[in-house]
């Protein structure tokens, strides 16, 4: 069966050409502080996009990156770097040494924040800091090439000698417009002795701080890193290259104009994004205080696996707004999955048409919400064994993620820290039930469920969940 992907480079659904192996890139973090929720998105969706290709019996071969210098506060070429940024929050001395430090703290967390969310990890996670010299031999190239020009901050881009630039997302004529330092489309920054304000840095002075280069002490831009990394360890072209639509206008464009001008081909085949999740309707940021962490959903008792099923609720291109009562339906929703599969028999079959019918909806650009109303018709399906029921739905599973044969643990995640009296009203339920006593038990269950949480009843014990 055909795997049709969401190309932004060409704006249109296109269908995968077919292949043993397919090739990922996936822009990583700049580990400077704890992820937020958001930028979890882009990580849950590129391993929907890893499992549906396993699914289809492809090989994968993906990388993260991990940006641990190079990436300024505005993305662009002003401001000050993150890391330098968190040496300054933590009291750390202006080493590199130091800087690699706070860069592990905050990888390792990240690494935590991808398994809690069951997304399979990469076969590679490199960190820019560890590729200096091949993005020195990549300015080289750019260098030699007549595409690079000197300026009292550092080495730039010349956009004008690449004319396609702004391809991706057919942003070209947008691109062409950035002339002065109102434009908001220019995310790069001001700077009089650029000779476009679209150019970009490509390597940046610091005196105090960075590598020797042929050009002075400094740090690589960010653009070069991923555009380095990804070549080094996929080869160019690779096949996919992902990361969240606010990538689209300067950084993976500036990724694209590099690559494509030093090496005479495109860098990757497929472009593909996933939209924001937003909070109070405004885009996450960690600058404006307008975010959340995954341990910040758990301290309001909220699995990391909910947070998942939520994701996938909606389809990747789709803007999500996160509101604390709709993922916490969404825990609902799935601790009561979870409930039923785990009162089903095994020993089943795996429905072909049901197969079939995901298989449709999921390689049709990753349609993760038809797939979770498909595992809800499976349960209600009345023609259908519960053996099969459950076969068929942890073969589902191997895509959608949610670890639903081995996910006992998110409701136990949940009972952390349940109030004493709301805990002393599920024990006197509990009574009722073993007395027979279904009107008081009833009764007890609705005064729970009044006073914000929600009692479900599994193979495994109770389970109790904020509403």
């Amino acid at each position: 069966m055909d795997i049709h992907l969401y190309n932004t480079l060409t704006l249109h659904k296109e269908t995968f050409i077919k292949k043993e192996w397919v090739t990922m890139y996936h822009c990583g973090p700049t580990v400077y502080d704890y992820a937020h929720i958001g930028n979890l998105r882009s990580y849950v969706f590129a391993d929907i996009l890893r499992r549906t290709f396993e699914y289809n019996s492809y090989k994968v071969h993906q990388v993260i990156n991990i940006t641990d210098i190079g990436h300024l506060v505005t993305d662009g070429d002003d401001g000050e770097d993150k890391m330098i940024k968190a040496l300054k929050r933590e009291g750390k001395p202006f080493t590199l040494e130091a800087m690699r430090d706070v860069a592990t703290f905050y990888f390792e967390k990240f690494v935590d924040d991808l398994k809690s969310l069951n997304i399979k990890l990469p076969q590679e996670f490199p960190r820019a800091s560890d590729h200096i010299e091949d993005d020195i031999d990549f300015i080289k190239i750019l260098e030699q090439k007549g595409y690079t020009y000197p300026t009292e901050d550092g080495i730039y881009f010349d956009t004008a000698k690449f004319t396609p630039y702004g391809k991706l997302g057919k942003l070209k004529e947008t691109a062409l417009k950035i002339d002065d330092q109102t434009d908001i489309q220019s995310r790069v920054g001001w700077n009089s002795d650029k000779r476009s304000q679209r150019d970009f840095a490509v390597w940046k002075f610091d005196a105090k701080l960075g590598w020797e280069s042929p050009w002075g002490k400094g740090l690589p831009g960010w653009h070069i890193e991923c555009s380095v990394m990804s070549r080094k360890y996929l080869g160019q072209p690779f096949d996919i290259h992902t990361g969240g639509v606010d990538h689209i206008p300067i950084h993976h464009n500036n990724e694209i104009a590099q690559s494509e001008s030093a090496y005479d081909g495109p860098l990757a085949h497929y472009w593909m994004h996933n939209e924001f999740v937003t909070l109070n309707n405004s885009k996450m940021s960690k600058s404006a205080g307008n975010f959340a962490t995954l341990a910040e959903l758990k301290e309001q008792f909220i699995s990391p696996l909910a947070y998942r099923y939520w994701l996938l609720t909606a389809h990747y291109r789709s803007p999500a707004n996160f509101t604390l009562e709709a993922v916490q339906g969404a825990q609902n929703a799935l601790i009561r999955l979870i409930s039923l599969i785990g009162n089903l028999p095994d020993d089943g079959f795996i429905s072909t048409s049901y197969k079939e019918n995901f298989q449709t909806y999921i390689n049709n650009d990753l349609d993760t919400p038809k797939g979770i109303a498909l595992v809800w018709d499976i349960l209600r399906d009345k023609q259908l064994s519960d053996a099969d029921k459950k076969a068929t739905i942890i073969n589902i599973d191997e895509v959608l993620g949610l670890n639903l044969i081995a996910a006992k643990g998110i409701a136990e995640e949940t009972v952390k820290d349940v109030p004493a009296d709301i805990a002393a009203l599920v024990e006197a339920r509990e009574q009722a039930r073993a007395e027979k006593d279904w009107v008081k038990s009833d009764a007890l269950r609705q005064e729970i469920e009044e006073r914000g949480f929600v009692v479900t009843d599994t193979k495994d014990g109770i389970r109790v969940i904020l509403k």
